[in-house]
């Protein structure tokens, strides 16, 4: 039994490597930096990037599948702090990404990556009168990441929140433009109430004969009362 374990764990690790042509190993014995044998960037990756042209330099770590940065990655700063935590799929941003400086988080960026190979998306836009309906649309999507959600920025060492801004499918939403489609419809009857209590105002409601006098009238006959008013006849 000892004998097969050890021949599991050899070939484990030897096939890992044979499918790269280029690697390195951590000091825990993981193999980093992988390119196959189609000169594809494979598994985890750590890169170092130099600073250039008064741009600081940095590293950042995440996995590669088939040449493409998949998953989590996260970048840091040349001493070694947390700069950024970004989702990626099918190479591009993905989801959440936030951004930190030594006082904390700056910010937190929403995105939807567009698949290359089929750059279409069904998305629900929400009926800006009726909030409990939402229409099914598709649409084709630009570029290689939209913004897509709820961006948040933060005021550096308190956290608190300086604004949000909302996208969908790369275009920024009015938060005011909403509010008032959704008022519109409610604006319009309070409107039209208004102007019917004017009109109410205005022209006098049509006088009720009091019960004894119609009762009179239809005993006596009489359907007009001329009242005198000092003429000649």
């Amino acid at each position: 039994m000892k004998y097969i374990i050890i021949l599991v764990l050899v070939t484990s690790f030897t096939n890992a490597p044979a499918q790269c042509k280029s690697y390195r190993l951590a000091n825990n014995g993981d193999t980093l930096n992988c390119i196959d044998q189609k000169d594809r960037r494979q598994g985890k990756w750590i890169v170092s990037v130099d600073g250039v042209r008064g741009e600081p330099g940095y590293d950042e770590e995440g996995t590669y599948v088939d040449g493409k940065k998949e998953g989590v990655w996260r970048v840091y700063t040349a001493m070694g702090d947390l700069y950024a935590v970004e989702r990626y799929r099918w190479g591009n941003r993905d989801g959440k990404s936030q951004y930190y400086n030594i006082g904390g988080i700056l910010r937190e960026e929403s995105w939807k990556a567009v698949n290359p190979d089929n750059p279409y998306d069904t998305v629900d836009v929400p009926d800006p009168v009726n909030q409990y309906k939402v229409d099914r649309v598709v649409v084709k999507m630009e570029g290689s990441a939209i913004k897509n959600g709820t961006w948040t920025f933060y005021e550096s060492g308190s956290g608190g929140i300086l604004k949000t801004e909302t996208y969908l499918m790369g275009k920024l939403q009015d938060p005011m433009k909403a509010f008032a489609t959704q008022s519109s419809a409610a604006n319009g009857k309070e409107a039209a109430a208004s102007i019917d209590s004017t009109l109410d105002d205005i022209v006098p409601p049509k006088k009720v004969k009091p019960k004894e006098v119609m009762q009179f009238e239809k005993k006596t006959g009489k359907k007009k009362v001329k009242v005198i008013d000092g003429s000649t006849f």
